[in-house]
């Protein structure tokens, strides 16, 4: 069964400085991380505060997904996280 993204929840996550959200392969949860930096480099916003990387978020949510599965095809974690250079 391919990843997927049935649920558009999303958090921001201050330690990390990331946004957190989840996907599903069949029953099995997969946690992801994308870096408030991978943000700024697709929005190009000079913040990276957690407004503006949830709106950034929201805004690239297509292409995050796809970066979310080319890096969950590439071996089993348990947590993922998206960096800018996983984003060209």
């Amino acid at each position: 069964m391919p990843l997927e993204f049935p649920n558009p929840s999303r958090s921001f996550d201050e330690v990390r400085k990331a946004v957190r959200f989840v996907g599903h392969d069949g029953m099995f949860e997969v946690p992801f991380f994308i870096e408030a930096d991978a943000l700024a480099s697709i929005d190009r916003r000079p913040e990276t505060a957690e407004a503006a990387c949830l709106a950034a978020f929201d805004a690239a949510r297509h292409s995050i997904h796809t970066s979310a599965r080319k890096l969950y095809a590439g071996g089993r974690r348990t947590i993922y996280t998206i960096t800018a250079a996983d984003m060209r």
